[in-house]
Order: C-alpha cells, then sequence, then structure tokens
C-alpha cells in the first residue's frame, strides 16, 4: 500500500481500533493456482504475539486451505471512505485548481496463515465471534443456545485460521494534506451527508477526533 507520510498511521493502538471497526476482512494469498480471497470476519488477539493475531474460519470446501498459501496472506481491513468534492473546498475560488480525491481508513495485515480442524481450538474462535459480534444486543444469540451435537457437526464443516501479524501497514487518508479551511470545508460537506458512511468519515476527520 502506498502511504506518503502524512496518512500513514504508526500507533498500535489506532491500528487495532481500525482492525476492530472494520469487522469484515478481505483474506488474500498467493497459490500455485494464482492469487485466492475470502471474505470473512476476523478477530484480534491483541495480547497474543509481538503484533498481535487474527482469528477467523472458512468453508471446509473453500479451496483458499486447500490450495496450500505461498509464503505471506494479506487481511485487508477497510474503514469508512467516502468521494470528497472540490466543490467544499474555499480555494475553488482561487483559481479553481482542485480536484476531487476520496478518504479513507485502511489497514493491511501480513504473516503466515495457519489452518487448523482441531474442534476444541475452532469452538473457541466461533464462540469468541460470535460474543463479539451479539454483544450490545438486548437479546443475545450464544453457541451454546444451539444443541451440542448441532454445533459439532456444523464444526466438522469449517477450518479455522489463524494469521500472526508479522508486519502492518495502516492509512487514514483524511485530508491531512489539505490546509484547514479546505479540511473544514471537506468534514462539513461529508458531515451534511445523507450516506452515514461519509459523515462516519467526517467524524474521523474532525479535530476533535484526536487524530493528525
Amino acid at each position: 500500500m502506498y502511504l506518503p507520510p502524512a496518512f500513514r498511521e504508526d500507533d498500535p493502538a489506532a491500528t487495532h481500533a481500525a482492525i476492530r471497526a472494520a469487522r469484515l476482512a478481505q483474506l488474500v494469498s498467493a497459490t500455485a493456482e494464482g492469487l485466492i480471497a475470502t471474505p470473512l470476519p476476523m478477530l484480534l488477539d491483541a495480547a497474543e504475539g509481538e503484533q498481535g493475531v487474527l482469528y477467523g474460519h472458512v468453508s471446509a470446501a473453500n479451496p483458499h486451505w486447500q490450495s496450500g498459501p505461498i509464503g505471506e496472506s494479506l487481511a485487508i481491513f477497510m474503514g469508512p471512505d467516502a468521494y470528497v468534492s472540490p466543490s467544499w473546498y474555499p480555494t475553488k475560488q482561487d483559481g479553481g485548481k482542485v480536484v476531487p480525491t476520496w478518504n479513507y481508513v485502511a489497514v493491511h495485515a501480513y504473516g503466515i496463515a495457519e489452518f487448523f480442524r482441531d474442534p476444541d481450538r475452532l469452538a473457541d474462535v466461533v464462540t469468541r465471534l460470535t460474543e463479539r459480534h451479539e454483544a450490545g444486543r438486548s437479546h443475545p444469540w450464544a453457541v451454546s443456545d444451539a444443541p451440542a451435537d448441532f454445533v459439532a457437526a456444523q464444526l466438522r464443516g469449517i477450518v479455522g485460521v489463524r494469521l500472526p501479524i508479522a508486519r502492518v501497514q495502516a492509512k487514514r487518508k483524511l485530508s491531512q494534506n489539505r490546509n484547514p479551511a479546505d479540511r473544514a470545508g471537506a468534514i462539513a460537506g461529508l458531515a451534511a451527508s445523507a450516506d452515514p458512511a461519509d459523515r462516519a468519515l467526517a467524524a474521523l476527520m474532525h479535530p476533535d477526533a484526536g487524530r493528525r
């Protein structure tokens, strides 16, 4: 990922927060047959390993794990993104030398993917993922709500993924390269949008968000 200094995020806490907020990842691996990608929710265990470990699972029928990934795999996490109109920039009035851009938050986590079928490890991953995404619901569902024999049968149909993070690239492209007036104009434009993703990005760009 191209990382101009103004957009580079080096704070591990901010990177981990972006991974957790993204929820769904794209796991990409190189194989002898070419690239293969699988969208899947991944759980970050920040306390494991030097830079954290990602966990998830794929269908046992998915060729991603069967094809034998070569070298590192890449987990891509995307945060809010939005089109930024040059019409929001006050400098548009100064000769019109402005162009559109796209703001976004993205994290690329690299590591050697490990696949496993141990039922106890799979149950742990499925339980932790479920607890994470059921949190905050008035009537959260739990894995233990389903019959044990049914859960065991379901676990036989999936394969766990463990990705120890060897290196990470994080980018917050939030108009840091624009002057304060233009950035304020972009924030106002996005904040007024009917699209929730636009408004979420505007909140990240706001000075009160505490980021550069």
